[in-house]
């Protein structure tokens, strides 16, 4: 381990002592930053992830304009689905565009696999880089859970309601399970190669798993995240699962072999605490709280670090990503209050 190596957060998911709370924010890297933005006046976010110097560099750049106590690759879910034959696009202002959308068995049949040392060079480049020789702070790598991706897949974008989703899931069972299985291989392949790089810690981002009711959830998707998750913690990493608008799975997830459990806003830690959660807890402060006055902010955040001390095992994070409208000194002001706060 580096001298000088700031493991805060990985004591904490082990629930050993630390000197304060660990803090990090979901799209920490990028969008608000000055420094990002005039990158992106010359590179496109696929030119950037394609250079392990320049994606680095905005991966480390919070780490240093906040002092944050982790990493998050800078990296979109959508990265290693190019190599298993989808044709994604990220379009300004959309998001994930899918020309080859999956409708039927056969298309999942057509799928490729993916090998990330042939395929995503540039990803284990650019972990590398950071874990060897810029970062003093562990670094989350991460990956689409099944049904997050699959929702895009099949939609062929962005969606409001997941209708085409649900149909085939409810109309199709063999190519719904075929597809679930399929993505499940995918990313714990994609995973490993990320460990045996260098990353520390693994998040899932199960971002639209909270579509489904917690019945459908517990048949249609649990058995390939149980899949997922075992299949990553093969690594003996620390996994760490997070969704929007997903507090009525909270007991399915709690039960998962994950070792953190990320809250968005919509549940307070005292009520998931009080509900059983006995694992890690990260969150969940509402991002748009990040353009209110400063008391407000730090009224929530004040709140939400009593009780992650007293469920007694917290990662201080936002309920959602950064948007870019947030004033970076913002994000420095609430870290640096985070660890004042919970200085012990």
């Amino acid at each position: 381990m580096k001298q000088n190596f700031n493991d805060t957060i990985l004591k904490t998911i082990k629930g050993e002592k630390t000197s304060h709370t660990p803090v990090w924010f979901m799209r920490q890297a990028g969008r608000s930053q000055p420094e990002y933005r005039k990158l992106k006046e010359k590179y496109s976010l696929f030119d950037i992830t394609h250079q392990p110097e320049l994606c680095a560099y905005v991966t480390e750049l919070p780490v240093q304009n906040y002092q944050t106590d982790a990493a998050v690759l800078y990296k979109d879910i959508m990265t290693p689905l190019k190599a298993i034959g989808v044709d994604v696009e990220i379009k300004s202002g959309i998001g994930p565009v899918i020309s080859n959308p999956i409708q039927q068995l056969s298309d999942v049949e057509a799928l490729g696999t993916i090998d990330p040392k042939r395929d995503v060079p540039f990803v284990l480049d650019t972990i590398q880089l950071l874990t060897q020789e810029k970062l003093n702070v562990p670094l989350i790598g991460f990956t689409g859970a099944p049904f997050t991706l699959a929702s895009y897949m099949i939609e062929g974008g962005p969606s409001k309601n997941y209708h085409q989703t649900k149909a085939m899931m409810y109309r199709d069972e063999a190519t719904w399970f075929k597809l679930m299985d399929t993505l499940a291989d995918m990313s714990i392949t994609y995973v490993k190669a990320q460990v045996e790089a260098g990353a520390q810690i693994i998040q899932i981002f199960d971002s639209w798993g909270g579509a489904l009711n917690q019945p459908d959830y517990d048949y249609y998707v649990k058995p390939c995240m149980e899949k997922l998750i075992s299949g990553i913690k093969e690594t003996n990493v620390p996994v760490i699962l997070f969704g929007v608008g997903a507090s009525h799975l909270m007991e399915t997830w709690h039960a998962l072999p994950i070792d953190v459990l990320g809250l968005d806003w919509r549940m307070s830690i005292k009520e998931a605490h009080e509900k059983g959660v006995t694992k890690t807890i990260q969150g969940n402060l509402d991002p748009s709280l990040l353009l209110a006055p400063w008391p407000m902010i730090e009224k929530h955040i004040k709140e939400i670090l009593n009780q992650g001390n007293h469920h007694g095992r917290h990662i201080f994070n936002l309920g959602h990503g950064v948007f870019p409208e947030v004033n970076p000194e913002t994000l420095k002001r609430v870290s640096q209050f985070v660890h004042d706060y919970t200085q012990r």
